[in-house]
């Protein structure tokens, strides 16, 4: 929804942007590693514009995690882009290892997957900012989950951890 908002196709009363820019231009864009479209058509959300460039959890996984998020990063670091901002919703991982979150989904992201695509978007020296959202800590009463969201998080900021 977040990404719907930002790139001005959300709900027209939020992002009826009466003849401004978007926060965001879709083509600037990259969703990679979802796995709720089924639902978000069930719920009636609006599709992901065409100039984004998905690439949801079965086409991660044929590409391969380090191809995908290669050919993400390739997008984001164009000349023309200052930078890009990672927005890191914790409800990618799998649900076997993420359950705190308040919309579950089986399957998803494992930790070593996730930690490949933060390295690879560290790497790049173009990421600028990096956000997490969707962790319930009310929902992690042992805080494992946190724990694991968090080293996944710090070995991509620290070069040379895996």
């Amino acid at each position: 929804m977040d990404l719907a908002f930002a790139t001005g196709y959300g709900p027209p009363p939020i992002t009826d942007l009466e003849g401004r820019r978007p926060l965001v231009r879709a083509g600037d864009t990259v969703a990679l590693g979802f796995r709720d479209w089924q639902d978000q058509a069930e719920f009636g959300s609006q599709p992901l514009p065409p100039d984004l460039l998905a690439y949801d959890l079965d086409t991660l996984r044929r590409l391969g995690v380090d191809e995908a998020a290669r050919l993400a990063v390739d997008h984001l670091g164009r000349t023309e882009l200052d930078g890009f901002f990672i927005h890191l919703d914790a409800d990618v991982l799998d649900d076997a290892v993420m359950q705190a979150v308040d919309f579950r989904l089986p399957g998803g992201l494992s930790p070593a997957e996730l930690g490949t695509v933060l390295r690879t978007a560290m790497a790049s020296g173009k990421a600028v900012g990096l956000e997490v959202t969707i962790y319930n800590p009310t929902l992690d009463p042992d805080g494992e989950a946190g724990r694991i969201l968090a080293e996944v998080v710090a070995s991509a900021l620290r070069p040379g951890i895996a």
